[in-house]
């Protein structure tokens, strides 16, 4: 009896131990985005394909197969959120998606509330950050990232002032956010103006019209994917596109572009000249691969769409959340679900919450996923400390002569370079300017040279410049027999002038008096000063108390003032030597030897032989030898170290009072003297006085 017990628990306990270290079957994943998108139709098979691939593949899950339960949004944040639902009652371990950040936000809700992990290959609002949103992580770039790039872009121009269009939903508006920030460093003014998420082309056009009122002309466009084109088709028609206007777009551009084999071709001509980032990804023989297989695919007709970059990225997530189930497995060996009391106890409730389950072990799930490190079709899939994947940096492309090309690259180690981010190696964040590298663009208009990015405004008032009406000297500036025609060597000047401004500025001449007699300058100059006149041209003397109230040109015209001033007679006499100095210098020179011999011998005559004898000696001595200094002639020389130092101060005294001797000699005996009862200078002359602006 006590065998057969002991042989029943031998057989249960290894009976449980089988069951427990068995790997299980199968393990569920969800997947929530917009099947007729422009990305869902790319990442719709390429989920598929993803999901293909794992099952086929024996080196991962050993076994365990990856079912998917996929789920239409249908760009609507209820029918979202509804199906996200349903896939959570299939008890799935991840959701993977959605495309769209405001769908993302509701799900990722869900997903904290349920502890599963959320990966989204497409939702790149900036706002949806790891400590909100603990379990959603991002295999693509957050706009934060997108929108520094295109700062860079902006700053690499040298343009301070920009319109930023975008769509008022979350995506829209938080990445525009973003891009504020990044041009707020570069002490650069952005303008936002916005579009509903469905808008039409009689909105896009009112829209336009409003940003022909401000001064920019360089526009950053963030829209969401659109196969039409709409955008630029009506900027086309409103002939903005052209060379005063330059048009720079996120990757939604790109993203449409990459995703149809044939563009229309009026819908291609209208984006000439158009500069837009597209994700890179670097060439692989795994990406050729796929590609090969994708065109079969086409060619059965199982995908509507080229592939694009969120695709490929939407491939690599569905192998990241394989990978991580894989080690997740092989640490826990099953996965477990527990039920939430809360959702239970809502039964007054028709819908079926009792269904939801907790993933009990979804903390571990996710932290796997987290340190996923390998090499997928977009690149390198790796995670950073805010749970977006590492990015590669962006293609900076241009649409010229009805091609799309690539002029460069951007990553945050080495900014702007002609050489792609995966040839570059470091981690340097803090690059140059200096050594920022794109070849040439075609700009709207198909010129290659730098726009200059804005144009007086619309709705901005001409300059109104006064000018003198004059009764007399109307050479510089008058008005023509009242025709309001201006004219006159100032107003030459001024034209000429304004023809070296690199940009348009309105104006208008107002006259200033009444042509009987001539104006006031000073009343004028004071018009200026209190904004009656912008500026004023004209024959206006800059003089010290109209320099007080306005801002003067540099005169532009010499004043024909001549002074005829007499030479001065002198006639050199034997004095003349005297001249340099004055009466106290000299006596202050002559004091200053008689100190030094007194010094020198009270510092010598005790240990220098030169210095002793006879009183008599000793006096002839000392004087001699403090004036001899002044030629260098002296016989004596000096042995203590106090008077050596007393010397060479006193050397170099003599040094500067022999140089300003000798100069004041040579300018009294050289230089012609001239004489005027003049000692005042009043300058009148054409200039030009314009108001600090």
């Amino acid at each position: 009896m006590a065998k057969a017990l002991f042989l029943f628990i031998f057989i249960w306990v290894l009976l449980i131990a089988f069951v427990c270290c068995q790997r299980p079957k199968f393990v569920n994943i969800g997947a929530v985005f917009t099947y007729d998108s422009v990305i869902g139709r790319a990442a719709k098979p390429a989920i598929e394909a993803a999901v293909y691939d794992i099952n086929r593949d024996t080196r991962i899950l050993n076994g365990t197969e990856v079912r998917l339960f996929m789920k239409d949004a249908q760009c609507n944040v209820f029918v979202g959120s509804v199906g996200a639902f349903q896939v959570l009652e299939e008890q799935v371990v991840a959701i993977i998606g959605p495309q769209s950040s405001g769908i993302a936000h509701m799900i990722a809700e869900i997903a904290n509330g349920l502890q599963v992990p959320q990966v989204s290959y497409a939702a790149t609002d900036p706002t949806l950050s790891a400590l909100q949103f603990p379990f959603f992580v991002r295999t693509t770039q957050s706009d934060s990232y997108q929108m520094t790039a295109m700062a860079d872009l902006i700053g690499f121009y040298g343009w301070k002032e920009i319109i930023a269009i975008y769509v008022d939903d979350d995506s829209g508006r938080n990445g525009v956010a973003a891009l504020d920030d990044q041009l707020e460093k570069q002490m650069a003014k952005i303008y936002k103006l916005r579009l509903s998420i469905n808008f039409d082309d009689t909105e896009i056009m009112d829209l336009l019209k409003q940003s022909k009122l401000l001064g920019p002309r360089v526009y950053v466009v963030h829209l969401n994917p659109d196969p039409r084109l709409r955008f630029f088709s009506v900027a086309q028609k409103l002939q903005m596109m052209n060379d005063n206007y330059v048009w720079l777009a996120t990757d939604w551009l790109s993203t449409t572009i990459d995703s149809f084999s044939q563009i229309n071709q009026t819908s291609l001509s209208a984006l000439q000249g158009v500069v837009g980032l597209r994700q890179h990804i670097p060439e692989s023989s795994k990406k050729k691969a796929f590609l090969s297989r994708w065109r079969v695919t086409q060619e059965k007709g199982s995908a509507s769409s080229e592939m694009n970059s969120y695709g490929l990225q939407a491939y690599d997530t569905v192998w990241t959340v394989a990978y991580a189930i894989d080690r997740f497995i092989d640490e826990f060996k099953n996965i477990t679900f527990s039920s939430n009391d809360k959702l239970n106890d809502m039964k007054t409730s028709d819908l079926q919450l009792g269904k939801l389950k907790i993933f009990s072990n979804g903390s571990s799930l996710l932290n796997k996923i987290l340190q996923m490190n390998f090499t997928g079709l977009s690149g390198h899939i790796q995670f950073n400390e805010d749970r977006n994947i590492e990015s590669g940096g962006y293609d900076v492309i241009n649409i010229a002569h009805m091609s799309i090309n690539i002029v460069g690259y951007w990553s945050n180690i080495s900014g702007f370079s002609i050489l792609p981010p995966d040839t570059r190696q470091g981690k340097q964040t803090n690059y140059s300017r200096v050594d920022q590298k794109l070849q040439k663009i075609t700009w709207p208009g198909g010129k290659t040279e730098r726009p200059r990015g804005w144009v007086i405004a619309d709705n901005e008032r001409p300059l109104v410049i006064g000018v003198p009406y004059r009764a007399s000297f109307v050479d510089f500036v008058t008005e023509v027999n009242k025709s309001h025609k201006i004219e006159g060597y100032c107003i030459d000047v001024f034209l000429e002038a304004r023809k070296l401004v690199p940009y348009d500025v309105p104006y208008r001449f107002e006259p200033f008096g009444d042509g009987r007699f001539n104006p006031n300058y000073n009343e004028l100059t004071q018009m200026v000063a209190e904004d009656v006149f912008d500026a004023a041209v004209g024959d206006i003397a800059i003089v010290t108390n109209r320099t007080k109230i306005v801002d003067f040109s540099q005169p532009y015209a010499a004043t024909g003032l001549v002074i005829v001033a007499p030479v001065r007679n002198s006639k050199s006499s034997a004095w003349v030597f005297l001249k340099p100095f004055t009466v106290e210098m000299w006596c202050v020179t002559a004091a200053s030897f008689v100190m030094i011999a007194v010094v020198i011998w009270i510092l010598e005559h005790r240990v220098n032989d030169e210095f002793r004898g006879p009183p008599r000696r000793q006096i002839v001595t000392m004087f001699m030898f403090s004036f001899s200094t002044l030629f260098k002639t002296n016989q004596e020389t000096t042995v203590s170290p106090l008077g050596r130092m007393v010397m060479v101060v006193w050397l170099f005294i003599l040094m500067v009072i022999s140089a300003s001797y000798t100069a004041s000699l040579t300018s009294i005996l050289t230089v012609q003297q001239l004489s005027s009862p003049i000692t005042d200078l009043f300058l009148f002359g054409p200039q030009r006085s314009m108001k600090k602006r």
